[in-house]
């Protein structure tokens, strides 16, 4: 599913995406960050609350497609830095993570 739909579909709000067509493959939701390391697929959407610089780093080294923070937590300063100075797309929902899954179509 493309990134623009899954903004469109979550009421999204956009910190940083790089291209609204890239194609988003499946997801996992997780604020463990050593669990997320390991399951969360690459080019897939990881729902989270995390909202620190951490999120960064490991979105990085998983090569997920896009960081979606759910309950309408935003980024710490850092954070949003971080995802616009290394190229990360990340959005923000207003959904609790459960819905946010659901609602997103992925």
């Amino acid at each position: 599913m493309k990134l623009s739909e899954i903004i469109k579909n979550l009421d999204a709000k956009v910190v940083n995406a790089s291209d609204l067509d890239k194609e988003i493959v499946g997801g996992y939701c997780g604020d463990f960050l050593s669990v997320v390391m390991g399951k969360a697929p690459e080019n897939g959407g990881w729902f989270t609350i995390m909202n620190n610089q951490n999120v960064a780093a490991v979105a990085s080294l998983t090569e997920v497609g896009v960081i979606i923070i759910c309950d309408g937590v935003e980024p710490d300063p850092y954070l949003d830095k971080k995802v616009r100075d290394i190229g990360l797309d990340l959005i923000i929902t207003p959904y609790p993570v459960f819905e946010a899954v659901k609602k997103s179509g992925l």
